[in-house]
């Protein structure tokens, strides 16, 4: 199934990763590298992060027309500009999943809800399609606002966190990560 755009509030629409976007991405970047590298760990810092992104902008986008993953830039509806990325990926932890939840808010948007308001559109619509599919959500154990929007996510989708770390590979370095699970079933 194609990467559809959803509407989220009035405030701001998610659309499908197109890689024309690749310069405000990489402003996104430079405003506030060391959140992207929370977000994209395995970022290199300097020239190398352009390349890194402009390669995954592409990649993301190549990927809208199948299944496997969702990948969205949020956009402001005021002024159409970028706010973040969010998306549904293949990087799992279990087996069972379907996906893995990911996602990027810009610096002045931080703390608006945003992210939350992002996975319940996604989270919708991913339920409307499918029977049910379980979405992991991995957060590196220090990142205090990732774990608050994870923990507001389960609340809202009778989601939880498992016990212990998962160990999570990035940059040939083994980092533990808490590791949520969120199942989504039809008609919940």
């Amino acid at each position: 199934m194609q990467t559809p755009e959803l509407p989220v509030n009035d405030e701001v629409i998610l659309r499908p990763i197109n890689r024309r976007i690749l310069p405000e991405v990489t402003e996104a970047y430079h405003e506030d590298p060391e959140a992207a590298k929370a977000a994209l760990p395995w970022l290199k810092d300097g020239d190398h992060a352009r390349r890194q992104i402009a390669d995954l902008m592409i990649d993301l986008e190549m990927h809208t027309h199948g299944d496997t993953i969702h990948f969205w830039a949020i956009h402001s509806l005021e002024d159409n500009s970028f706010v973040g990325m969010i998306g549904l990926g293949d990087e799992l932890q279990l087996a069972a999943s379907a996906y893995n939840l990911g996602y990027w808010v810009r610096k002045d948007w931080r703390r608006k809800g945003i992210a939350c308001a992002c996975v319940d559109a996604i989270f919708t619509w991913q339920t409307d399609r499918t029977e049910q599919s379980l979405i992991e959500i991995t957060v590196h154990p220090h990142n205090e606002a990732g774990l608050a929007v994870c923990k507001s996510i389960c609340e809202k989708w009778k989601g939880l966190a498992i016990e212990g770390f998962v160990p999570i590979e990035i940059n040939n370095r083994t980092i533990p990560h808490v590791l949520h699970l969120v199942q989504l079933n039809r008609g919940d």
